[in-house]
């Protein structure tokens, strides 16, 4: 099934660009949704995979990849964007979904969980939880906030692997479309973030304001299948709140990635293999 590019537009008229694999209307659709330095293009491999099958839709938010940029940073604060992501689903009639979250997408779970349950067939969070290591915040907002212009897609594949956590399924190729996927040429011939590098201090920093209790919202979830999907190194989900999330959820399936930092491509044979098969068995 070929994909198509659908253009919505948010309430304030900014383009929400999204991707469409189309599918069987009689299952659940599957809805991804990228970390808040990731976009839709994460999802490609896997909307390729499930498409004839089941729907499949992918989201950028609004300020990354070819969704509009805010004139004002403050439109990229977590409840905007979660509600953007609530009127796409009404106006693609995404009625229950299967949510795929990575990250920052994992948290929205939990939030239309909490917001709208009925919304939710299930979910696979990846690489997230109701806890936030302080210190992997700290790293990620630095990283967001960067925009190293750099002159060519192997200088800029040589600086996120430097920068980022430890991916180890990637292979020099591997790095190469992952880079791709984070960096695109601008008009200056050079390589920029395909994020409004202005997004961290709303989406997850100082500006955000005090997080609300995470672990309600994770209890939002209990009526639903639910997997993670792990970097056992990751920073940002330790061990002890997998150890806790186990304790809340023991049906909760998990998927383990050794050596691997936040988040996991998804492209990981691992990681293909048990979301591949939690999403065949979702009515």
């Amino acid at each position: 099934m070929t994909a198509r590019e659908v253009a919505l537009c948010a309430r304030d008229g900014l383009r929400i660009a999204a991707t469409e694999w189309p599918g069987a209307r009689d299952r659940a659709a599957v809805l991804c949704l990228p970390g808040i330095c990731r976009t839709r293009l994460d999802f490609a491999a896997l909307g390729a995979r499930h498409a004839g099958r089941r729907r499949v839709v992918a989201l950028d938010y609004i300020g990354h990849g070819d969704s509009a940029r805010a004139a004002d940073p403050a439109r990229y604060r977590p409840e905007a964007l979660i509600r953007d992501v609530l009127d796409a689903m009404a106006a693609l009639h995404l009625h229950r979904v299967v949510l795929v979250g990575t990250s920052f997408g994992g948290l929205c779970a939990m939030a239309i969980g909490a917001m709208r349950p009925a919304a939710l067939a299930a979910v696979a969070l990846n690489d997230i939880g109701p806890e936030i290591a302080p210190a992997a915040r700290e790293a990620v907002l630095d990283l967001i906030g960067r925009d190293p212009a750099l002159a060519s897609l192997d200088e800029a594949a040589s600086w996120l692997r430097a920068h980022h956590p430890p991916l180890p399924g990637l292979d020099e190729e591997g790095w190469r479309a992952f880079t791709a996927r984070t960096f695109a040429p601008g008009e200056d011939g050079r390589w920029h973030p395909r994020w409004d590098i202005r997004i961290g201090q709303q989406a997850i920093g100082a500006a955000a304001g005090k997080p609300p209790d995470l672990w309600a919202f994770f209890g939002a979830l209990r009526r639903l299948p639910l997997m993670l999907v792990w970097g056992e190194a990751s920073t940002l989900l330790t061990a002890a709140t997998v150890a806790a999330m186990r304790a809340a959820r023991p049906d909760m399936a998990v998927t383990a990635l050794p050596g691997t930092g936040h988040a996991p491509s998804l492209h990981e044979a691992a990681a293909i293999a048990a979301l591949d098969a939690f999403i065949a068995a979702q009515p």
